[in-house]
């Protein structure tokens, strides 16, 4: 006998919302979900897993349609390994570009507190040293190495 989950107690596995499920289950996201005689959502593992899945590709910032079709296309099996594929290939550059920019972002944030911890030291912004802000931030990580 296959183990159900309630969608509270898949809320509180997955961390996602029960309005999030429930969303996720009316967008037809949600393969072979099935209900019981009152119409009760019933969850089982595949079910977690497929959201878990879901929540990842959301996550790095897919769009709920490519969401199903990366969906359908594990629903029509191994016809589509090469596009799920190409679709994981191309949603890794797309998270490596994404953590680039967050590293750049990062950067001028680490300058800003170095900027201001000096500024409130001296009372003053008029004596912190100015520049590029990769050069600062480059500046700021040696100087906590030290």
């Amino acid at each position: 006998m296959s183990v159900s989950y309630t969608i509270g107690e898949v809320a509180a596995i997955t961390h996602l919302s029960v309005p999030t499920i429930r969303y996720y289950d009316k967008e037809g996201l949600i393969p072979d979900l099935q209900k019981d005689q009152a119409g009760v959502r019933c969850f089982t593992d595949q079910n977690l897993g497929a959201l878990e899945m879901i929540n990842c590709l959301k996550t790095a910032g897919m769009s709920i349609k490519d969401i199903r079709t990366f969906m359908q296309w594990n629903l029509e099996g191994d016809a589509t390994l090469t596009k799920r594929l190409d679709f994981f290939n191309q949603l890794h550059d797309a998270v490596e570009n994404q953590m680039k920019q967050l590293e750049q972002t990062l950067n001028t944030i680490e300058y800003k507190q170095h900027y201001y911890r000096q500024a409130v030291a001296d009372g003053t912004e008029k004596y912190v040293k100015t520049g590029t802000t990769h050069a600062r931030a480059a500046a700021t990580r040696q100087e906590q190495r030290d």
